[in-house]
């Protein structure tokens, strides 16, 4: 098996599927609105500035589904992958994931958003394998919380052995294409690191160790 790996946000998406569900959630009225968007704002600018204390955004992020069942918020999820997450899916990603197939490549997408947001972005690209922050379920409601280790930073990088070991598999041959400095743990850890529309942290690195620097943009 070799593996073709892809971080989700910025990088098959033109943009941040974690910070659109804020903006998703502000637009729809189903939070209170100048709170919500204040602090949606700085935990992002806090993940660029590679500062995000990644357990307080996902209470941050999990809080409006506190409480509820996966059946009560599947509205919200239908009509936010059809308003915020449709209109940033990217041409040249899919060609890019379609190159990968052809070659025999088992795809995974590995992402810090929790997989209440990427699960379904996911299933509609085609990917059958996704690694994201777990949100804890009891007695089939979220509780707001995550369970595990969550896939941000290092953490990508303890999910992904833990899943080579459970499958028997190795990173021999591995691709891994992201934008974010955040994941320079998993992209040392590959053969085939690439930088993906890169913010200027990784760009630098990525250039100054002869990675290749694509763009995705249409």
């Amino acid at each position: 098996m070799t593996l073709a790996i892809f971080d989700l946000d910025n990088t098959l998406l033109a943009g941040d599927s974690d910070h659109a569900w804020g903006d998703f959630l502000v637009e729809a009225e189903l939070v209170d609105g100048e709170n919500h968007r204040r602090q949606n704002d700085q935990f992002y600018q806090d993940y660029l500035n590679g500062e995000l204390d990644i357990h307080r955004y996902h209470r941050f992020a999990l809080s409006p589904v506190a409480g509820r069942t996966q059946e009560e918020v599947a509205e919200w999820r239908e009509r936010f992958m059809e308003t915020r997450i449709k209109p940033l899916y990217q041409r040249k990603a899919e060609e890019l994931l379609a190159s990968h197939r052809e070659q025999g490549h088992t795809l995974m997408i590995i992402t810090a958003t929790n997989r209440f947001i990427t699960e379904l972005i996911a299933e509609a690209m085609g990917i059958e394998h996704l690694l994201a922050t777990e949100p804890e379920v009891v007695d089939g409601r979220y509780t707001g919380e995550i369970v595990g280790v969550p896939t941000f930073q290092d953490g990508k990088v303890v999910r992904l052995q833990e899943w080579l070991e459970e499958h028997g598999e190795s990173l021999d041959g591995a691709w891994f294409y992201s934008d974010s400095h955040n994941d320079l743990p998993l992209l040392k850890q590959v053969d085939n690191p690439v930088a993906v529309d890169p913010d200027p942290t990784l760009e630098q690195y990525a250039r100054e160790q002869n990675w290749p620097v694509i763009s995705l943009r249409d």
